[in-house]
């Protein structure tokens, strides 16, 4: 799988993208974030308030309950608003 960081989650992890198998066990993007946080540092501080983090599955906004796969492109971003 295919995840991506946006903004200030990017600049926490250091990470723009990376690529991945699904973690054992995970089988939705909460699980999936719960394994992100597992690695401490960055990542931990760039997931400690969800409610702040949105995400998308295949380019699809989505909850943390939406299941994921091997093979699908996860992006993590902000919440965005327009004007």
């Amino acid at each position: 799988m295919k995840i991506l960081y946006f903004a200030w989650l990017k600049e926490k992890t250091k990470v723009s993208e990376e690529t991945l198998s699904l973690p054992k066990g995970v089988r939705d993007v909460a699980g999936l974030v719960a394994a992100l946080k597992a690695r401490g540092g960055g990542f931990a501080e760039a997931f400690a308030n969800e409610a702040i983090v949105r995400v998308a599955v295949n380019q699809e906004h989505v909850g943390f309950d939406h299941a994921v796969a091997d093979g699908d492109e996860v992006a993590f971003f902000p919440p965005v608003t327009g004007g």
